[in-house]
């Protein structure tokens, strides 16, 4: 079942990466709440043929997508970025098991941000997790969206690389801040 967008009728990119994510058999989602990936929680919650794991720190996604792949499954970690920093001791996990990992992350601390608390994480995602041997994709716009997850679910799943998509702030928005 796709969503289309209230106002105007149409789908919308979270929908289609949605869809996306089920067409190449991802059936785990693990996530932390966070309103950059409302969409593609709440439709995996709604969905009767996925697991949707609430985590209560980023890091338990890298272990429980660890253990979808040793299961024969598929699985992706959605986080915002101020997340990353708690995944980086155990993405040793990847690097040592070779486990592919497929993370889409929602920026904060960039394009637009105005929270000063955001700015440091999210200026180190790109490079603490290039560090870690993660491959970093980007999406900057709604257009670009589908093709850039594709090549990291086939990188990742095809691949058994590590990836992160970087939802950018010029994609998502950026949060207002009073």
């Amino acid at each position: 079942m796709t969503s289309h967008d209230v106002t105007t009728g149409a789908v919308t990119w979270p929908d289609e990466l949605y869809d996306l994510l089920r067409r190449a058999n991802v059936t785990q989602f693990a996530y932390v709440p966070d309103a950059g990936h409302r969409v593609l929680i709440d439709r995996s919650l709604a969905d009767p043929d996925v697991y949707s794991v609430a985590l209560t720190t980023e890091e338990e996604g890298v272990a429980l997508l660890a253990g979808a792949d040793l299961g024969g499954a598929r699985g992706v970690l959605l986080m915002q970025s101020s997340g990353a920093g708690n995944c980086i001791n155990m993405l040793s996990l990847n690097k040592g098991g070779h486990f592919p990992l497929l993370t889409l992350i929602s920026m904060r601390g960039e394009f637009g941000e105005g929270n000063p608390w955001q700015f440091p994480m999210g200026q180190a995602v790109r490079p603490v997790l290039e560090a870690m041997g993660v491959i970093v994709l980007s999406a900057n716009h709604p257009d670009e969206v589908i093709d850039v997850v594709q090549a990291a679910i086939t990188m990742a799943f095809q691949g058994g690389e590590a990836v992160a998509v970087l939802l950018t702030q010029r994609l998502i928005g950026a949060k207002k801040f009073a």
